[in-house]
């Protein structure tokens, strides 16, 4: 019997969280570069009541995505897609992580856009590092929103030279991956199908538990402590905001703050 199929890229927290919500009647490949987490995640699904099958991907390469969409395709049609997949500031460099979070995020949404069913709906978990950074002007916007996806990563904005430290690359990349969203809602529209993209603040995973450990730990810290909130959130808060968007039929193209009041804070709270 054919099934619903929901493509989940990343194994991690936040990507684990949103597939239990919604997850429950679809066939779920979950995909990781390193294969080990893909299965350790999947076993927690899998003894949770999850039909889970853990595949190596690496997103950014156009072959190994569509090598997770034919797998996909093998049990039915791809209703639903979770990226929350990523490198972070201080994991890689300025090359990867535009190699990663920017152009393959592009090349995902473009590729899963191509295939996705009427009705499908699609997630991307972007940042709120993306709202910190100086606006780009309209002409920059659009070229991230619409350059094709194999010329991204010659743009003379993404050029290395002009990109000032891995922190300036993860924050471009999650401008991209913004209006690459709102870019690619019109292409799934075509299809019947909606695509949004969540931007989260400090959540607390083993990445995020690693950075409070590492070198900028104390500037996190202080940034949760000022927020409203007062404290970090949680991938289960996450994953309230995707269930929200995946019900509701008339939100597409659009991000989503999820911070605790940290975005706030940093632009209008007390200097």
């Amino acid at each position: 019997m054919m099934k619903k199929v929901m493509l989940v890229v990343g194994a991690g927290q936040i990507s684990m969280a949103i597939a239990r919500r919604i997850g429950a009647d679809q066939k779920i490949i979950l995909g990781d570069k390193n294969i080990n987490n893909a299965q350790s995640i999947a076993k927690i699904l899998q003894e949770a009541g999850f039909d889970v099958e853990a595949i190596e991907m690496d997103l950014s390469s156009r072959i190994s995505i569509q090598n997770m969409i034919s797998k996909g395709q093998e049990y039915g049609e791809i209703a639903t897609l979770i990226n929350g997949a990523g490198l972070s500031p201080s994991q890689a460099s300025i090359e990867e992580i535009l190699k990663v979070d920017l152009y393959g995020t592009a090349v995902l949404l473009e590729e899963v856009g191509k295939v996705i069913a009427e009705v499908g709906v699609g997630v991307t978990i972007t940042s709120q590092s993306g709202h910190r950074m100086p606006a780009l002007t309209p002409d920059e916007d659009r070229l991230l929103a619409l350059t094709p996806t194999e010329e991204l990563l010659d743009l003379d904005l993404l050029k290395p030279e002009n990109v000032k430290d891995t922190l300036h690359a993860y924050q471009l990349a999650k401008r991209c991956n913004e209006k690459r969203v709102m870019a690619e809602a019109l292409n799934w529209a075509k299809r019947g199908a909606r695509l949004n993209a969540i931007a989260p603040g400090i959540i607390v995973t083993p990445l995020a538990l690693d950075e409070f450990n590492g070198i900028r730990g104390d500037f996190y810290k202080e940034m949760f402590a000022k927020s409203p909130a007062g404290r970090p959130g949680t991938a289960d808060e996450v994953a309230d905001v995707a269930q929200l968007l995946m019900n509701s039929a008339f939100i597409t193209g659009s991000t989503f703050l999820i911070d605790g009041g940290a975005t706030a804070n940093f632009y209008y709270g007390e200097k």
